[in-house]
């Protein structure tokens, strides 16, 4: 079982359907479960952590959940974890969006706006750079098109943790993978073919 942590955040049903597809295209006889249930969490196969809106709002009700400490726990246990768009950003130590956010601090590093003359939130198609083979970008080439919509993005601290870059201005961590944690910046849902193999692929990994 695949489990999604809900949390009270948007966007989780559209993330939940991806991944129901991508189970179906790999033909695997795993499910998912949208869960904020502590044990359910633990017991997964896999976690995937969504994330929509504002990091301190994401944040703050992760905690208010329970649920920061029991994503450290699936980490301690070895158990695949995936953190998409501020998914990924919770990852990090610290994020500097509309003040000063503690993080996870699974990931060394802080999440930063982009500065001007940037115009924020990026939103649109952008490529990602793989900058080394790992099993979640199996099959997505350099250049691969995927779907962004954000205005601060993480500026890992360790560059062996990143796994994909992106160019906006500057270029940024847009995939990242340290153990069996992943994070991925862009919207999986919203970015077609190479979306659904990015969750296809973690798919497979649950099964590893």
């Amino acid at each position: 079982m695949i489990a999604i942590v809900d949390y009270n955040i948007g966007n989780v049903r559209s993330v939940q359907k991806a991944v129901e597809r991508a189970i179906a295209d790999a033909g695997s006889q795993e499910t998912v479960l949208l869960t904020g249930d502590p044990r359910s969490i633990l017991a997964a196969r896999s976690v995937i952590l969504p994330g929509v809106g504002a990091f301190g709002a994401c944040i703050t009700n992760l905690r208010q959940a329970q649920l920061s400490s029991i994503v450290r726990e699936v980490v301690v246990q070895g158990v695949p974890l995936l953190g998409i768009c501020v998914g990924m950003q919770m990852l990090f130590e610290l994020s500097e969006e509309m003040g000063a956010w503690r993080g996870l601090g699974l990931l060394p590093g802080r999440v930063r706006r982009f500065e001007p003359p940037l115009r924020v939130p990026q939103i649109g198609w952008n490529q990602l750079h793989p900058t080394r083979p790992d099993p979640l970008l199996a099959g997505v080439g350099d250049g691969s098109f995927a779907y962004f919509v954000h205005s601060y993005y993480c500026d890992a601290a360790d560059a062996a943790d990143v796994l994909a870059t992106t160019d906006y201005g500057i270029s940024y961590a847009s995939v990242v993978q340290h153990g069996r944690i992943w994070g991925i910046q862009c919207h999986p849902e919203k970015s077609q073919q190479v979306g659904l193999r990015i969750l296809r692929n973690f798919v497979g990994l649950t099964q590893t």
